[in-house]
């Protein structure tokens, strides 16, 4: 049986396993997928205790995407992004060595192929992601990859401008401005978690939303939030992040199997898990 698996601190609440392992089931695969939750500072070391008792994946959540870059070789995306979310720990050589793990950042691609699902492309669009933290961070680099002008926007705009500054063609700024940033756009993504705790709350004004506009919010609870239901009034495509976290994990599942993902069992386990 092949093992794969999380770390995070805590892993209690994901749904990943079942996403996983629903994947698995449909595709006739000998594999589980596990949570494991570390000491705050064991990350690196979790790693290799993965990898010796041959953990074949893992995914990596909050707060060790950062932690773990010194125990992977990170693919040039996750190296730039600065953060791993995914590690391919692969078989050993015939000579029964280990391999150094793969690290890897599929947020980014949870971004690109959510929009894609929705039939949205980035290219050429005018994209403003709020936030300039992980997720923030990946959704840059991610619309900018697919060549969108991208501009960050976060609350404290110190942050904004030093991620704009690591993100090609990118500016940054502070909210002030947001409103008629985002009337001017065609792409917006909630990057922060503004809506999950207090659900009625929204990081942008009603009034600047508008029927050209296609807005991801990476919040995923509750799925539709004010902001969505807003964007939705206004007649704007959603994307809803249950999206990003789907293509997320289709992506490491990918990576880790060499399969194509069946995306339709792995969305019905994990809205399953969300309804």
């Amino acid at each position: 049986m092949d093992v794969y698996g999380l770390i995070g601190n805590p892993v209690g609440h994901s749904l990943s396993p079942p996403m996983h392992e629903a994947g698995y089931d449909e595709l006739g695969l000998d594999a589980r997928y596990v949570t494991f939750e570390p000491a705050p500072d064991a990350a690196a070391r979790a790693v290799d205790a993965a990898a010796a008792l041959g953990v074949r994946g893992l995914n990596v959540t909050i707060p060790f995407k950062r932690d773990v870059l010194d125990a992977v070789d990170a693919d040039p995306l996750a190296a730039r992004i600065g953060a791993v979310n995914t590690i391919d720990l692969g078989p050993t050589t015939d000579a029964g060595d280990s391999v150094r793990p793969r690290g890897y950042n599929t947020d980014a691609a949870g971004v690109t192929r959510a929009l894609a699902h929705h039939d949205v492309d980035p290219s050429g669009a005018e994209a403003v992601v709020i936030g300039a933290g992980g997720a923030g961070r990946a959704a840059a680099f991610a619309l900018a990859d697919a060549d969108a002008s991208v501009h960050v926007a976060n609350r404290t705009a110190e942050r904004a401008h030093e991620l704009a500054g690591d993100v090609p063609r990118a500016t940054g700024s502070g909210l002030d401005d947001l409103e008629s940033r985002v009337a001017g756009a065609d792409l917006l993504v909630n990057a922060t978690s503004v809506g999950m705790e207090s659900p009625e709350k929204t990081p942008v004004p009603a009034a600047a939303l508008h029927g050209d506009l296609t807005v991801l919010d990476a919040v995923y609870t509750p799925i539709e939030t004010r902001l969505l239901r807003d964007a939705a009034d206004a007649g704007a495509t959603t994307v809803d992040g249950a999206w990003m976290l789907l293509f997320q994990g289709v992506e490491a599942f990918e990576i880790w199997t060499g399969a194509t993902a069946p995306v339709a069992a792995m969305n019905a386990a994990l809205r399953d898990r969300l309804e």
